[in-house]
């Protein structure tokens, strides 16, 4: 017996009439269509920036999302044109679910305008089905589906749970405290419907007001000012109490008592705030999100924010830990000096005529080691590490480069100048019992850094041979 496709039509005209949502009609659709083919039936919406599936039958797995260029589904609703392939092994971009499917009808969904909202998306286990009738039959039920989420308001909007899944990625791939700070306002911005977000971080000195690289809106400023002018006793309590009481919110109501904190918050404009603590003690943070109406945020709201800002605290230690691992990295980990690789980046971006290199060796080292052992050798080499460093000028760079050899790379406006610094060292050096012999060379314009470093040894051992604790200056 064939199928009258006008009775389907039909019933889902009918069923159509009894949905209050985009996402109701969808669903009324898929069900009609389910009683009249044994296949495979899904309706996907464009919603933000993918096809999102709203609603499906006939299939054990259902694909959540689809970017909007992928698959029969994403070229369909590009063209806006209707697609039949009546075998799906040979087309390319099927996207496949159900191992069974042979051919497949895609028939666009448009709103009024006749601009694509979706698609709907037709499967059978059988090439042995009347394709041009389903054809047909697909595009009369997309457009009746249309017709009626154009009368509902559209397609469905994002959720605020979507959209915090969405910039969970944001805030995973930032590279930076200020990136992710960004990502992470953006964020609570978009998630909550408040219009401003203002992370207070612990820093060396106490709790900090973090910067992002986003433009604050003026409410931002505001508060960034009213906090930063406050001090550090008001940012350490907002911070203590978020983590003594756990996340509060306002009800958005007037005339009741305040706390001397929250005038500060009420005078930046303020007139709702949610506060959440971020991580595990008082001393990592709170996030306050807030906005100059008066609301009355709810529950959910209050709990995405909090997942927020425990994803936000995670990013961020993720990146304090990488920072420490580099750190590490480029690190010598007795005197915390950089080593000799860094000091090769250093030497890469020296300016010819400018960049002094000095070349250090402590004096009678070996006898240190070998007298007194190396456990009081490598204090003497930390000592020397903060003298040398002490005496240097802001901008000037010290490196370990080896056992008990530094490089200084300074930059000077003479070679006197340079020697002078050297005649520093010296001095430094013998503050701390002992005495260091230093090369300088200034680089050559042509002349390649590691040819610099060399002309600095070769002075270095002629004050060796010299004596020692003493400064020479190679030939310019």
């Amino acid at each position: 017996m064939s199928l009258d496709h006008s009775r389907v039509v039909s019933d889902v005209t009918t069923r159509l009439r009894t949905a209050s949502t985009a996402v109701e009609a969808a669903q009324v659709t898929v069900v009609t269509l389910g009683k009249h083919m044994p296949g495979r039936i899904a309706v996907l919406l464009w919603v933000r920036d993918r096809l999102r599936c709203v609603a499906a039958t006939g299939s054990w797995q259902v694909f959540a999302s689809v970017p909007t260029d992928t698959g029969t589904v994403g070229r369909v609703y590009a063209s806006g044109k209707t697609e039949t392939v009546p075998e799906v092994t040979n087309e390319p971009d099927y996207v496949p679910l159900r191992p069974d499917v042979r051919a497949e009808i895609c028939a666009p969904i448009l709103d009024r305008a006749g601009q694509p909202i979706g698609v709907l998306d037709l499967e059978w286990p059988t090439v042995d089905v009347d394709l041009d009738a389903w054809r047909r039959t697909a595009e009369q039920v997309a457009a009746l589906l249309g017709g009626r989420i154009g009368q509902l308001g559209g397609p469905p909007a994002e959720t605020r749970s979507e959209k915090l899944l969405r910039h969970a990625s944001a805030l995973t791939s930032a590279a930076t405290e200020a990136e992710l700070m960004t990502a992470a306002v953006s964020a609570a911005r978009d998630v909550s419907g408040l219009s401003s977000a203002v992370f207070v971080l612990d820093g060396p000195a106490g709790p900090r007001v973090a910067t992002p690289d986003l433009v604050p809106d003026a409410l931002e400023s505001r508060v960034h000012a009213a906090l930063a002018g406050a001090g550090r006793p008001v940012l350490e309590r907002l911070r203590a109490h978020a983590h003594t009481y756990g996340a509060s919110y306002t009800l958005g109501e007037g005339n009741h008592p305040t706390t001397p904190d929250q005038d500060v918050l009420i005078a930046a404009g303020l007139r709702t705030l949610i506060s959440v603590p971020l991580g595990p003690t008082e001393f990592c943070g709170v996030l306050l999100v807030g906005d100059t109406r008066t609301l009355r945020p709810d529950p959910t709201t209050v709990n995405l924010i909090e997942l927020l800002g425990a994803q936000s605290w995670i990013c961020l230690e993720r990146l304090n830990g990488l920072a420490r691992l580099r750190e590490r990295a480029s690190s010598d980990p007795l005197t915390g000096l950089r080593h000799q690789g860094s000091f090769g980046e250093r030497i890469a971006g020296s300016h010819p005529g400018r960049t002094a290199l000095l070349a250090i060796d402590v004096d009678n080292f070996k006898t240190v080691n070998d007298t007194y052992g190396h456990q009081v050798g490598d204090q003497v080499l930390v000592d020397l590490a903060r003298a040398l460093e002490g005496a240097l000028r802001h901008g000037d760079e010290l490196y370990r480069i080896g056992g008990d050899e530094f490089v200084a790379v300074i930059e000077v406006l003479r070679p006197e100048e340079a020697v002078g610094i050297a005649q520093r060292l010296v001095e430094a050096a013998r503050g701390t019992g002992r005495t260091v012999s230093i090369g300088v060379a200034v680089q050559r314009y042509g002349e390649p850094p590691d040819l610099t470093l060399r002309r600095a040894d070769e002075a270095l051992y002629g004050v060796k041979r010299n004596g020692r604790d003493g400064v020479r200056l190679a030939g310019v």
